[in-house]
């Protein structure tokens, strides 16, 4: 199934558009129409809506490298931030070849090569010594890292004019006028709404519009994993005793969590100004109904939920985002099943009129669920791969374990799964398992992992994630049954 292009012999474009740690629940197709992101929602209103989205893994670096290989991240090499995509390992450009010019906008992270030697013809930069960090210079500002860069706090403290999005839409813009008469592939990745929150539009929101909306709660008292508690203890003595966190109020009581999530609300705002100017542009030069546009993001937020902020768990606040696709001519509607982003490279290939390579990609096109084709129900697979250096989020002298356990359970590895009737296990190697009803406690409350009540459900969960792994070629030994 692929998208009909209004140009007999013109293959669509694509755009995609990749903001840094958007929640899902942040527009008001997924229920919030208190943030203001105007350009989104009518975009998302013009689209296919994947209601239940799931990244790969739940932090930047290998969500990102699904997204652009189709992989999972044990297959990729990128199984956590610092670690590089494997060389021989083929992009999103390269597998839809030459006759598409392919633009990258924006923040990368993916080590140790960059967008231009991984397929894309082109790349405006953002990260440390940068084209951004030059056009600041270029300014009149000095930077404030001794390599020639600008801290990320400094950044956010920047009016309008001089913002990273700003800067970023400006390029897209001027990559779409340059190529309009060919077909290309642009990403256009931001870095909002991203810690630190903070920017331009920090006052965009009433805290009226920023409520809790039964956000900010603690897990249950039964069986949360050492992992979790332990990040937890960090985020709270780095709201303590840090500088930059405490100036942001990183979420010690109800009025700092509210505060932040209107600041956080405003880099939404921020992302969608510039996401509008981009779909003008489209318009002006007559490349909207020649264009599929995709949005979606790398992970989500905590944002207070469950004491915690930022990702790096299994909570759906951080690995539920939100993802839809406008197809020119396509269908507008809302598809509730679990959908994961392992199948995005296939899908984009199919709407491109491109075949994926056989055997290569780990997904499934979603096409002909966009076009109205019913089919199975299938499982939803999550993974997390310890951080090449986990000492840098633990802090000092913890007494909340033995140091045994502490050392164990920050190195610990997860594979999730999610069925089709709401059942969600993780199985760890180093850490406690868990299970959850998302039917009955959606905010993940209670653990039922350990009553002795559901082991039916655990087997069955459990010998899918056994197959998986097989299928995969995944060696992560997890906890016996």
């Amino acid at each position: 199934m692929t998208v009909q292009s209004h140009a007999s012999k013109r293959p669509p474009n694509l755009v995609i558009f990749l903001p840094d740690q958007q929640r899902v629940d942040t527009l008001a197709c997924y229920g919030n129409a208190k943030v203001h992101a105007p350009n989104l929602n009518k975009l998302a209103a013009d689209s296919v809506v994947f209601r239940r989205a799931y990244v790969t893994q739940p932090v930047c670096s290998p969500s990102r490298a699904s997204l652009m290989t189709g992989l999972w991240p044990h297959k990729s090499g990128c199984t956590n931030n610092a670690f590089p995509l494997d060389p021989r390992v083929a992009t999103l450009p390269q597998l839809i070849g030459s006759e598409y010019r392919a633009g990258y906008i924006g923040k990368w992270h993916l080590r140790d090569k960059p967008p231009t030697e991984r397929g894309f013809r082109e790349w405006i930069s953002v990260e440390g010594v940068s084209d951004y960090s030059q056009f600041l210079i270029e300014k009149g500002l000095a930077p404030d890292h001794k390599n020639g860069s600008f801290s990320a706090l400094t950044i956010s403290n920047l009016p309008l004019e001089l913002s990273q999005a700003d800067f970023l839409q400006r390029h897209a813009c001027d990559f779409i006028q340059r190529n309009r008469k060919a077909p290309f592939i642009l990403v256009v990745s931001f870095v909002e709404p991203h810690s630190p929150y903070n920017g331009p539009f920090n006052d965009e929101h009433h805290l009226t519009e920023s409520d809790l909306d039964g956000s900010a709660l603690e897990s249950g008292p039964n069986a949360v994993p050492l992992r979790y508690r332990l990040i937890r203890e960090w985020q709270n003595e780095k709201a303590l005793n840090d500088q930059t966190v405490r100036q942001f109020r990183f979420g010690l009581t109800p009025a700092d969590y509210l505060n932040l999530r209107q600041k956080y609300f405003g880099l939404i705002t921020l992302v969608d100004r510039s996401i509008g100017a981009i779909l003008s542009c489209l318009e002006t030069t007559g490349l909207m109904e020649h264009t599929v546009i995709v949005h979606t993001s790398d992970h989500g937020d905590l944002l207070g939920a469950h004491g915690l902020f930022g990702k790096g768990v299994m909570y759906e606040e951080a690995v539920c985002v939100p993802f839809f696709i406008r197809v020119p001519g396509g269908p507008r509607k809302m598809i509730t099943r679990r959908v994961s982003h392992i199948d995005f490279v296939p899908t984009a290939l199919d709407l491109l009129h491109r075949s994926a390579p056989a055997g290569q990609l780990a997904g499934k096109s979603l096409a002909p669920m966009i076009f109205g084709e019913n089919g199975e129900q299938q499982n939803v697979f999550i993974e997390w791969n310890p951080y090449k250096k986990t000492e840098k989020r633990l802090k000092d002298g913890t007494s909340i374990a033995p140091s045994r356990q502490v050392n164990r359970a920050i190195r610990e590895s997860t594979r999730t799964v999610i069925s089709p009737d709401g059942w969600k296990l993780s199985l760890r190697d180093n850490d406690l398992c868990e299970l959850y009803s998302l039917s009955e406690d959606p905010s993940e409350q209670r653990n039922l992992y350990y009553g002795g009540q559901f082991g039916k459900v655990i087997e069955r969960c459990t010998n899918d994630i056994r197959r998986w792994q097989q299928q995969t070629a995944d060696s992560v030994q997890l906890q016996p049954d």
